[in-house]
């Protein structure tokens, strides 16, 4: 069972792959990180409550919508270098399927060369 693994781990395009994994792990640190504060860089910003002038809470309201527009193209970005890795991860394990059938294949009709043989012999 190891040895299917074994190619596969061997297709898998691992430069690609440690290439693009620091800007990867980065974007979901960062994203987990916002996730896990509770919004901790929302809270830092002003609230725009009804005490303030209304140019004071646009002011805040855009802010806060820039914020979240930035946050909103990181994640997006992450998902968009998740997918690729994905995608290339799913072509090399296809490939491996498709040569695992021929390897089998090849050995079955190996193996009945070999009986065929045998049974010639004696």
């Amino acid at each position: 069972m190891g040895f299917p693994w074994l190619i596969a781990l061997k297709l898998v395009p691992w430069g690609d792959v440690i290439e693009h994994a620091p800007r990867v792990i980065a974007g979901a640190r960062r994203f987990l990180d916002k996730q896990r504060g509770g919004g901790a860089d929302i809270d830092a910003a002003p609230v725009p409550t009804g005490n303030g002038t209304p140019q004071e809470r646009v002011q805040v309201l855009e802010a806060a919508w820039q914020r979240m527009q930035a946050d909103l193209a990181q994640v997006a970005q992450t998902n968009a270098d998740l997918a690729e890795q994905n995608a290339r991860l799913i072509d090399q394990v296809e490939r491996l399927r498709k040569r695992s059938r021929w390897l089998v294949g090849g050995a079955a009709l190996l193996a009945l060369g070999l009986l065929m043989l045998a049974w010639r012999v004696y």
